[in-house]
């Protein structure tokens, strides 16, 4: 058994080296199914806003580029990145959606808070998808510092937003196949 502080350092240290060999909003869009009559909810860290505004406008973006209808794009608001799981799992609840993304960015700083924060909001969202019906995205940004944060918030490494709706469109598509909804 691996203990969760390391795990969680290897865990960093791929996500870090697949950034720096993949552009986060580099997609095909052939190979991503239409979003036609998908509904989708964001929910968004309003910590570290210029981060989180980027990455949110990004998945939006690219949710109706993919086409998505912009009124079944719904964006709710949460403090903080620790509360996004509660904060999906409200929209969830609501019944009218068939994905929610999660974004957000934690950025480490001098105590253990970025550890605690990462750790949680890793396992609260991971919790939902077992929970529920639908997909839960982790669109959160688990960086170093603010430029890092910046390089992927449609920096020189793209938009992470871009990659999780591309993740939610075809969780949807996967889940409307395994149930007979196309």
């Amino acid at each position: 058994m691996v203990p969760v502080g390391l795990w969680y350092f290897f865990v960093l240290i791929q996500n870090s080296m697949a950034t720096a060999l993949q552009n986060l909003s580099a997609y095909n869009p052939d190979d991503v199914p239409s979003a036609q009559g998908m509904r989708f909810a964001i929910v968004v860290s309003e910590w570290n806003p210029d981060v989180t505004q980027a990455l949110m406008q990004g998945a939006r973006e690219t949710l109706i580029r993919q086409g998505a209808n912009p009124n079944h794009i719904k964006v709710d608001y949460v403090p903080g990145s620790f509360e996004l799981t509660a904060g999906a799992r409200m929209v969830a609840e609501a019944g009218t959606f068939d994905a929610v993304i999660c974004i957000g960015c934690v950025i480490r700083g001098d105590t253990p808070h970025f550890d605690y924060i990462c750790q949680g909001v890793t396992a609260g969202i991971t919790q939902l998808n077992v929970k529920y019906d639908i997909p839960f995205v982790f669109g959160v940004l688990t960086t170093d510092n603010q430029q890092q944060a910046l390089d992927r918030a449609g920096g020189v490494h793209g938009n992470k937003g871009d990659e999780a709706a591309v993740t939610a469109i075809k969780m949807v598509a996967l889940r409307r196949r395994s149930f007979g909804r196309n």
